[in-house]
C-alpha cells in the first residue's frame, strides 16, 4: 500500500473506533438506569408542601400562529393554590401577537371563571432570542419560581401541583417533567422522533438524575428556582442551547435537580423533516458550544470522575454526526484499498465495530420504550431509526463545525401545525444538495460492488444510501410543496 492508502485506512479505523466508543455511554446509561431502578428514582422527593411559593409561568413565543391560543388556554387552566401569574413573552413579527391579544381579552371577558393575571410582554428587539426573552421576563417578576412552556406544549391542569412540592427541599434548583407526544402517530418521521425522545427522557435523563450525574433542563416543561438561575449567572445567549448551558452552570454551583419520570407534559413533534432538521441543527450546534464553554470548568470542579466522564460524553455526543459523515466519505476508499491489497480479512473488524455501534443504538431505543411504559417498537420503526440518524449526519455535521468556532447564532424556530394547518417556515426548505450527492455516490458504489460480486461490503453501503435517500426524498417533497394551500 502507498503511504496515502495507509493514512486513509488508518483514518477510517480511527473514525470507526471513536464512533464505537461513543456507543458505550448508551449501554452505560441503560445499565445505570436498571441499577437505580424505580425505587430510588426520587431525589428531591416531593414532601408535604406547607406553602406554594409565588410562581411565574413564562411562555416564550416567536411567530406561532397555529398554537399560541392553544398554549394560553392550557396554561390559564393550571391549578395552583399560591400566587401565580403568566407572562406571554412574545417576540413575534407576524399575526401571532394579534392572536395572543385576542385570546387574553377573551379570557379576561369570561365571567365566573378564575383566570390568572396574564401579561402580554413585547420587546423592542429579539436580542438574545429565547434566553433574552426569559431573562427579560424575570426582571419584570418578583416570583420565587419560574415555569417554562414552549409554544408546542399543552400542560395538564395539575402539573404544577405535582412538580412544585419538590421545591420543599431547599437544595432543588430545577424540576423537569417528561415530554409526551401529541402527534406520535402522524407519520414514520414523528414515530422515530418519539422513539428518540422517549429514550432521552426515560433512560438518559432518568439515569443521569437518579444516578447522581449531571442532567439538564430541556428548555420547557420544567420549573426553576430563581435563586438557582441567579447563582448560575442567569440566562445566556452565548450558546444556542441556553437550557443545557444554564443547567450545567447551576449544578456546578451546587444546586440539585429532580427529574419526574411519572409527570408527562404532551407536546407536538415537528411533522416535517425541515423543522426536525432545524431543531436538531440547533441542538447539535448548541451542545458543542456548551462543551467549549464549560468542559474546562467541569474538569476543574469537585465532581467525581464518573460524573465528569459522563458529562464529557453528554456534551460532545453530537460530534458523532461529524464522525459519521467522515466515515461515509472514507468507507468506499477503505473497501477498495483493502480489496486491492488483499487484506479482506479486516472486514471482520468492521463487522464487529459496526455491530457494536448499531446494536447499542437499537438496544438503547428498545429500552427507552420499555422504561417509558410503551410496547416494544414495531420492527419497521426500529429499522427506520438507523437510516434517519445516518441521513441527518450531513446537516448536523455542519452544526458541529459551527459550534466549534461560533458563539451563539440565529435561533430558528421549529414550525408547528397545531390546528392541522401547514406552518410556513421563515424560509423556503432547502434543496438537499449534500445528501443528493451522497446518494449518488453510494448508489454508484452499490452498483459497482454488485457487479464485482463484493457482497460483504453491501450491508454497510446500503445503510448509508438508504439514510441519505430517505432524507433527500422528504426534503425534496417539502421543497416542492412549499407555499401550497393549508392541508
Amino acid at each position: 500500500m502507498s503511504p496515502a492508502e495507509v493514512v486513509s485506512l488508518a483514518l477510517y479505523y480511527v473514525t470507526l473506533g471513536i464512533l464505537t466508543m461513543y456507543s458505550v455511554p448508551r449501554v452505560y446509561l441503560v445499565r445505570l438506569r436498571k441499577r437505580v431502578g424505580r425505587a430510588s428514582a426520587r431525589p428531591g422527593q416531593a414532601e408535604a408542601c406547607p406553602t406554594f411559593p409565588p410562581i411565574t409561568i413564562q411562555l416564550p413565543l416567536f411567530n406561532e400562529p397555529n398554537v399560541a391560543a392553544r398554549l394560553i388556554d392550557a396554561v390559564a387552566r393550571l391549578e395552583y393554590p399560591g400566587a401565580m401569574d403568566i407572562q406571554v413573552l412574545d417576540d413575534s413579527t407576524d399575526e401571532t401577537s394579534d392572536i395572543v391579544a385576542r385570546k387574553i381579552a377573551e379570557l379576561g371577558a369570561q365571567t365566573g371563571v378564575s383566570v390568572p393575571h396574564i401579561a402580554h410582554i413585547r420587546r423592542a428587539s429579539r436580542e438574545g432570542y429565547k434566553a433574552g426573552a426569559l431573562a427579560h421576563g424575570m426582571r419584570l417578576s418578583n416570583a420565587e419560581l419560574f415555569a417554562v412552556f414552549d409554544a408546542d406544549f399543552v400542560p395538564s391542569p395539575d402539573v404544577l401541583l405535582r412538580v412544585v412540592p419538590h421545591f420543599a427541599d431547599p437544595r432543588i434548583g430545577m424540576v423537569q417533567a417528561r415530554w409526551g407526544h401529541l402527534n406520535r402517530e402522524h407519520s414514520m418521521l414523528t414515530r422515530v422522533q418519539a422513539i428518540f425522545l422517549d429514550a432521552h427522557f426515560a433512560v438518559e435523563s432518568a439515569a443521569r438524575n437518579f444516578g447522581g450525574r449531571f442532567f439538564n433542563f430541556n428548555g420547557t416543561a420544567g420549573v426553576w428556582r430563581r435563586a438557582a438561575i441567579d447563582d448560575a449567572g442567569g440566562w445566556s445567549s452565548s450558546t444556542l442551547t441556553e437550557d443545557l448551558d444554564l443547567s450545567y452552570r447551576a449544578q456546578l454551583a451546587g444546586w440539585q435537580f429532580a427529574f419526574l419520570s411519572d409527570v408527562e407534559v404532551p407536546a407536538e413533534l415537528p411533522s416535517e423533516l425541515s423543522g426536525f432538521q432545524d431543531q436538531q441543527h440547533r441542538w447539535a450546534k448548541g451542545s458543542i458550544q456548551t462543551a467549549r464553554k464549560l468542559l474546562g470548568t467541569i474538569a476543574r470542579s469537585d465532581a467525581n470522575r464518573a460524573t465528569k466522564t459522563e458529562a464529557f460524553f453528554h456534551l460532545t455526543n453530537n460530534s458523532a454526526y461529524l464522525l459519521s459523515l467522515l466515515l461515509a466519505l472514507l468507507i468506499v476508499p477503505s473497501i477498495v484499498i483493502r480489496q486491492t491489497a488483499g487484506i479482506t480479512w479486516t472486514f471482520a473488524i468492521d463487522f464487529v465495530l459496526f455491530a457494536a455501534s448499531t446494536g447499542s443504538v437499537l438496544f438503547f431505543y428498545v429500552e427507552g420504550q420499555r422504561w417509558a411504559g410503551r410496547p416494544r417498537p414495531r420492527v419497521r420503526e426500529l429499522l427506520a431509526v438507523l437510516p434517519v440518524g445516518v441521513g441527518m449526519a450531513a446537516r448536523n455535521a455542519t452544526a458541529v463545525l459551527e459550534g466549534l468556532f461560533e458563539r451563539g447564532g440565529h435561533f430558528r424556530r421549529t414550525p408547528k401545525r397545531g390546528n392541522g394547518a401547514r406552518d410556513l417556515r421563515e424560509r423556503k426548505p432547502r434543496i438537499p444538495v449534500a445528501e443528493l450527492i451522497l446518494v449518488a455516490f453510494f448508489a454508484a458504489a452499490v452498483v459497482a460492488f454488485v457487479i464485482a460480486r463484493q457482497w460483504v461490503s453491501l450491508p454497510f453501503l446500503i445503510l448509508f444510501v438508504s439514510g441519505y435517500a430517505y432524507v433527500s426524498l422528504l426534503a425534496l417533497r417539502e421543497r416542492m410543496s412549499y407555499g401550497r394551500a393549508s392541508q
